[in-house]
This record gives C-alpha cells, sequence and structure tokens, in this order.
C-alpha cells in the first residue's frame, strides 16, 4: 500500500492562494497532494520533487494523469533554490513540504524502517552512502548517545548506547529487528509505544540529514516565494514542528510572513480512523506578506 496522503483538503485551503499559480510539492512519495491539488485546481502547475526511486517511479506511472503540469525531479528539496534556478525559475506561489516516510517505506521490509526489517538501513535516497548499520557497529557508545538523544528525545540513550556496544562484542548487528531486541531488553515498555521508537527515529533522521535539510529548505523558501506565496509544512515530529514554528515566527515577527495557523492543524477523528498514521501529523502554514 502507498501512503496515504494526510489532510489533502486542509493542505489545498492553506496552499493555493493563486488558482494559476506555479507551485512546488517537495515531497511528492506516492503522488497523493500532488494528484488531489491537480485535481482540485484545474490551473495550476506543480513541480514535484523527491529523492526515492520509487516516487521517481510512481510518477511516471501517474504521469498521464498530470497531463503537461507537473514536473518531477528525484533530488534533495534542500537542494530546491539551485535546481530550479538552474531551469530557469526563481519564483513561485507555494511551496508544500510533507515530512513523513511513507507507509510503502515503512511497510517495505528492504528499506529497514520497520522493526521487523531482516535489513539496517534508513536511507530514503539509497544513491547516499551512510546508512544506519555502519552507525550502530562502528560509531562510539557516546556518539551513538549523542544521537539518540538529539534526534530521538531518548531519555535511556546511554543506557541503550552502551548495550550496543556489549552486543557488538559478540559480532555484527545486521538487522533492525536485532536492534529493536538490543533496545528492548535494555529499556522497559512505555505504555503501548515499542521501546525501540525513539531510537529508530533518532537514527532515519540522522542518517538523512533530515533536520539540516529543513533548515536549509526554510532558509530559502522565503527568497523563493513571490508576496502572497504560500509555505505549508506537514510534521510528524515535535523536533520538526519545532523549526517550523520558530521560523516562521521569526519571519513574521521581521514583518515578512503572515502566520496562517493561529495553532496547529491537526487531522479529524475521522481521518484518523481510515488512516491512523494522521494522528501525529501537524499542518503550519505562513504567507510571505514582504520581500
Amino acid at each position: 500500500m502507498y501512503h496515504i496522503s494526510v489532510m489533502p483538503l486542509e493542505t489545498s485551503q492553506y496552499l493555493i492562494n493563486k488558482p494559476d499559480g506555479l507551485y512546488v510539492d517537495c515531497t511528492f512519495g506516492g503522488g497523493g497532494h500532488t494528484s488531489y491539488l491537480l485535481e482540485k485546481f484545474k490551473d495550476i502547475k506543480i513541480i514535484a520533487f523527491d529523492w526515492d526511486e520509487d516516487s521517481s517511479k510512481k510518477f511516471c506511472e501517474r504521469e498521464k494523469n498530470f497531463s503537461d503540469r507537473a514536473t518531477f525531479i528525484r533530488d534533495n528539496f534542500k537542494n530546491i533554490k539551485m535546481v530550479l534556478t538552474n531551469i530557469g525559475i526563481n519564483k513561485v506561489d507555494g511551496i508544500l513540504v510533507d515530512i513523513g516516510v511513507s507507509s510503502k517505506q515503512f511497510d517495505d521490509l528492504e528499506r529497514g524502517f520497520s522493526f521487523n526489517s531482516n535489513v539496517l538501513d534508513m536511507r530514503m535516497d539509497k544513491r547516499n552512502t551512510l546508512t544506519a548499520k555502519e552507525i550502530i557497529n562502528s560509531y562510539s557508545s557516546e556518539d551513538l548517545a549523542d544521537i539518540f538523544y538529539k534526534y530521538g528525545e531518548e531519555h535511556k540513550s546511554r543506557q541503550i548506547a552502551d548495550a550496543i556496544l556489549l552486543r557488538r562484542k559478540r559480532g555484527i548487528i545486521n538487522t533492525a529487528l536485532e536492534l529493536q531486541s538490543i533496545i528492548c531488553d535494555a529499556k522497559r515498555p512505555e505504555g503501548k509505544v515499542n521501546p525501540a521508537t525513539k531510537v529508530f527515529q533518532a537514527l532515519r533522521i540522522f542518517v538523512n540529514d533530515e533536520l539540516e535539510n529543513l533548515e536549509t529548505l526554510l532558509f530559502d523558501s522565503r527568497e523563493l516565494l513571490n508576496v502572497g506565496g504560500r509555505i505549508v509544512i506537514i510534521s510528524f515530529h515535535s523536533l520538526e514542528d519545532r523549526i517550523v514554528k520558530q521560523n516562521f515566527k521569526q519571519n513574521s515577527d521581521k514583518g515578512v510572513y503572515k502566520i496562517l495557523t493561529k495553532k496547529v492543524i491537526i487531522a479529524s477523528n475521522e481521518e484518523i480512523k481510515i488512516n491512523p498514521r494522521s494522528r501525529s501529523a501537524k499542518i503550519r502554514a505562513a504567507e510571505k506578506i514582504n520581500v
């Protein structure tokens, strides 16, 4: 099953401010948001970014439905400014980012995002060289603990890191399933949440430079947006949401942005029933009002 895009209606309401504008979907994924927007707004055009090869294939499958109103670029959205400049685009009317791992990525046991995966990879773009396996098997206990705490807010980071180092004495840790077992032995469960959740989150964020990529995108978006253009960010973790909230506030204080979401927008109970992964999604949106 491919990723079910969260809050498409709410996303469109905050994003589209010019009915014949040029928009960027920074995280095409399975094409859910792009398809919804192109079907709802018949005169807009979208440039879709994604660094996952599977997304490139998905775009090709859907291309016949997009006509000439959509273009796909396989690249990291941190390069949005450079890539758009290279194709002669200096300004856009809206930027959408859905900072979530797709259902397909989670469910694909060869990607290593799942607790039960037989690999330990976690790369969203397989052209990158650093994997979770390399980190787990070669980093020091101190470095591992720092990653778990900084990117996963894991308060048992030291104990888990020490447990990993102890396990490494018996050989290489090859799979996500093995790593989950080590973490579960080192940390007691907290309610229904898998004890390995925060460590897996931290590894994924670190492997893919997710927070740094987001900060670069937010910095460049300010220059790329036309006055009246909008930026909509869908985040799933407090670390990401905090970065977005602070960026919007800073730009609002400078008179560059008007914040459109005084409070974060969350999924309805009806949507959560259909798509449980939308439960943790948060939308923040802002409009550029000055250069």
